[in-house]
């Protein structure tokens, strides 16, 4: 759309009066004067918004393309990162399994280890005092319902080594039970059957719980 400009009318030229052809003269020129000033005005000021416009949509133009530089870069080095760290958090994962695997290998021996430190223990323990089993017929015979073993003889079967050297040893404490050798069972083990329930006294069956106790314990323990 074309640009319209308010008209100026030419100043007036004061003082003596002149010539009617030497006043039109120099009333023209006034305007010819004038006009060239206004043009000139117009054209400077034209061109000094052109040049501070353009030097602003410059400057912001710098901004702009420096601010998207900038956020394109730290896009494309962090997904370079990514990519890097991928393998990185693969290995460092790796490595922690490994060092749970290798914890729990850890307990896995130390639980081995105690539970055949115990089978020596009682092993020695039986073989000097085989009595000591009956212990075990007592305990499990009290945590047996009552009426499980107040009708009838109580059978306490042994393994046959166990089951002489007790008869021998403490024959007074045998008699309180029929004691019958087993040669399924191994030295240690134990069964007691009464008039309606049957229960495992040996000494394997004990230390499998111990030793199940322990190693839950060790699991539940902070690494």
């Amino acid at each position: 759309m074309k640009q319209w400009r308010t008209f100026r009318f030419p100043p007036l030229i004061e003082g003596a009066p002149l010539e009617p052809m030497a006043a039109a003269e120099v009333q023209a020129s006034a305007a010819d004067g004038f006009r060239q000033g206004m043009d000139a005005g117009y054209r400077e000021g034209y061109d000094s918004g052109e040049a501070a416009g353009r030097d602003a949509g410059y400057q912001a133009g710098v901004a702009l393309g420096r601010a998207e530089g900038m956020a394109a870069a730290r896009a494309e080095t962090l997904a370079g990162l990514e990519t890097l760290g991928a393998p990185l958090e693969s290995a460092i994962e790796q490595l922690r399994q490994l060092c749970r695997d290798y914890q729990a290998a850890q307990r896995d021996e130390v639980v081995d280890l105690v539970a055949k430190v115990a089978r020596q223990v009682i092993r020695c323990e039986l073989a000097l005092k085989p009595a000591q089993i009956l212990d075990l017929v007592e305990e499990t015979l009290a945590a047996l319902p009552q009426d499980a073993h107040s009708q009838g003889e109580v059978e306490v079967l042994l393994n046959p080594e166990e089951c002489q050297r007790i008869q021998e040893l403490a024959p007074e404490r045998a008699a309180r039970w029929k004691l019958i050798a087993d040669d399924a069972l191994a030295p240690g083990e134990c069964r007691v059957r009464a008039a309606s329930s049957e229960a495992d006294a040996g000494c394997q069956q004990r230390l499998k719980h111990c030793m199940d106790s322990l190693r839950e314990q060790l699991q539940t323990e902070p690494s």
